[in-house]
């Protein structure tokens, strides 16, 4: 099938999909003429990349685990023992950055407690940088 139906069947972009081939995720024949072809294990390909991309993996790890994930029906399941040490690692990374971003989050939150709003005083509109009025 050529990229027209490959963006129909995955609801994945032209530019995705290229994307993906330049990291090394998809790998569609060529054309004499220079287009590409794909399969519908390329189907199967990218909703994978899609699934993983969704769980937070970075491509260049998707990369490393693709081929050792297989699709059981229902979820995706590691097939290599390696993989599933590098998804704990990714898993591991995940979790760190959630703590950081619900610390962040706090930190606003005391911000915007402090605020006027919370006080009864209306809020003024934001200033130019700089000019903060009380």
């Amino acid at each position: 099938m050529r990229i027209g139906e490959m963006v129909r069947r995955t609801g994945v972009s032209e530019r995705l999909l290229r994307y993906y081939e330049e990291q090394g995720l998809l790998a569609p024949t060529r054309l004499p003429s220079g287009y590409r072809v794909y399969t519908d294990t390329d189907v199967d390909t990218v909703r994978r990349i899609r699934t993983l991309l969704a769980a937070g993996l970075p491509t260049t790890t998707i990369a490393q685990v693709l081929p050792c994930v297989r699709d059981d029906g229902s979820a995706l399941a590691p097939v290599c023992s390696d993989v599933v040490a590098e998804l704990r690692r990714e898993r591991e990374r995940i979790t760190h950055a959630i703590k950081d971003l619900q610390t962040s989050r706090g930190i606003l939150d005391t911000v915007l407690a402090a605020g006027p709003a919370n006080s009864g005083q209306a809020v003024q509109p934001p200033q130019p940088a700089g000019r903060c009025q009380p």
